[in-house]
């Protein structure tokens, strides 16, 4: 084969890395987003931010002595120092820098007014979180008041050790008698002494081996309980639970030999207990949400505002800008300060292209914000990226982990997204509105008839909606609702 050179001309896309860096802020939920920023910022000595969290914290000197440095997020009144760090950056760059990368260094937001705390004030002190008892510590502080013996306490101190978190004691006491090393001569009767002064501490019903000892031991020890009625109930619990779990109350009245009052005073009694009396001592965090952005109803609207708590303020560092001009461009902070401009432009983008789907998607539920989640119409990701002339992948991106406060609670960006059902008169309604009137008409039915499943179907007909009962299944189970034997009561 015969070597030859040929030319070709053809087109194609490829991502530069400031486009890929902006795909990839994009797609970032806002805890990821600062701790990326957390990491780009320890590696480029051009950025830094404006909004620095330690801003109101006492700084010490070398000496001792208070430093009197103005927080960085209070502007100096001699002027912008962020403008003219960034008129600095803009001229040490100047013959190589391009319209596309970013001729503003400062991403600021100088209609939104800065809230600064007075040292004195009670907020701007940090606050330190008490220390939450564990179930251990409750249970061991009890044994130091009622046990004095020392063997007594080192048994009763590995029971209390044996509990898991919702304080039930999962291993068998012969198990825990064969861990133990035959020269102690411990007897299985002393553990089993040891259980029993366990199961005497508060929380009532702690150191049960199943949930049925776990209710008879609250139901024991409540106080005022007509003695008829805490027989029955323990009764329930101890020999039919999966009965009374299944809400089988005729089965129940036949075996109890009972009417409709008397299985439900001790329906009463088996609802005070507690089936997790150790899960009150758990130290797990409650998990919360910032959100993105915040809808709120104007004069000519429904108007979407993006949460500028979450907006990080970057600026390029007017030290070493000032380093760069001297140095007439030379060296690495050149390309550190086209970096610097890159993220601020990809960062005043992303949140620009957050604010445009929102309003958008806002913009096509207004009934949803008017009148609730019944009157959510259905809707799909091209609907939005044809209105705003993006692709579907980054409308995509955009609705993923970002969250919205509105006037009926937090909201994901693609809960208002969903398929739609066909309608009797040709029309049609989303799923989550079908959802949204499942959950209505269950929380408006006779507990002692609830409504089945096939029942819910015809309601919805009869309002139009053709939905089929596996539909109302699914949708109900997607609610978390339990099906109807197990919503009837007495």
């Amino acid at each position: 084969m015969k070597q030859t050179l040929q030319l070709r001309i053809s087109q194609h896309l490829a991502l530069t890395p400031q486009l890929q860096q902006s795909i990839r802020l994009l797609q970032l939920s806002t805890l990821e987003l600062h701790q990326e920023l957390e990491q780009i910022l320890s590696d480029n000595p051009m950025l830094e931010r404006v909004d620095d969290p330690l801003d109101h914290s006492v700084r010490l000197l070398a000496d001792g002595a208070i430093s009197p440095n103005t927080p960085s997020g209070d502007a100096p009144p001699a002027g912008d120092t962020a403008a003219s760090a960034s008129d600095e950056g803009d001229r040490a760059s100047e013959g190589g820098d391009s319209p596309d990368a970013g001729g503003d260094a400062e991403w600021s937001f100088d209609d939104v007014a800065r809230t600064s705390k007075a040292p004195e004030d009670d907020d701007a002190r940090p606050q330190l979180e008490a220390h939450e008892t564990t179930l251990r510590e409750h249970l061991l502080e009890q044994m130091r008041v009622t046990v004095k013996e020392l063997r007594d306490r080192a048994l009763l101190e590995l029971m209390i050790d044996a509990l898991n978190d919702n304080g039930y004691l999962e291993e068998s006491i012969e198990d825990i008698h064969g861990r133990l090393p035959e020269e102690l001569g411990i007897e299985l009767e002393e553990l089993a002494i040891a259980l029993k002064m366990l199961q005497s501490f508060d929380p009532s019903g702690v150191g049960a081996r199943t949930p049925s000892e776990c209710l008879s031991l609250q139901i024991r020890r409540f106080p005022k309980v007509p003695l008829v009625t805490r027989r029955r109930a323990l009764t329930i619990v101890e020999n039919h639970l999966t009965l009374f779990a299944q809400r089988d109350f005729n089965k129940l009245k036949k075996i109890l030999d009972c009417d409709d009052e008397d299985l439900r005073e001790a329906q009463t009694i088996i609802k005070r207990c507690n089936p997790h009396p150790g899960a009150a001592f758990a130290s797990d965090a409650s998990d919360f949400v910032v959100p993105d952005v915040i809808v709120k109803r104007t004069k000519n609207g429904w108007q979407v505002m993006l949460n500028h708590d979450v907006m990080p303020r970057l600026r390029v560092n007017a030290l070493y800008a000032n380093i760069l001009k001297q140095s007439k461009g030379e060296g690495s902070l050149t390309s550190q300060l086209q970096e610097a401009k890159w993220l601020i432009k990809n960062m005043r983008q992303r949140f620009d292209t957050i604010l445009r789907v929102a309003q958008a998607i806002v913009d096509r539920q207004r009934n949803f914000f008017s009148h609730g989640a019944v009157a959510m119409r259905p809707l799909v990701l091209r609907e939005i990226a044809d209105t705003l002339g993006l692709h579907e992948s980054t409308i995509s991106r955009v609705t993923t982990q970002k969250y919205m406060l509105t006037p009926h609670g937090m909201f994901e960006l693609k809960y208002f997204f969903g398929s739609h059902v066909a309608t009797e008169a040709g029309g049609e309604a989303s799923s989550t509105a079908i959802r949204a009137l499942i959950k209505q008409l269950i929380g408006a039915e006779d507990p002692k008839n609830p409504f089945s499943d096939s029942k819910i179907a015809d309601m919805l007909g009869e309002q139009g909606m053709v939905v089929a009962r596996r539909t109302v299944a699914k949708y109900r189970e997607a609610l978390k609702i339990p099906p109807v034997n197990l919503r009837k009561s007495l």
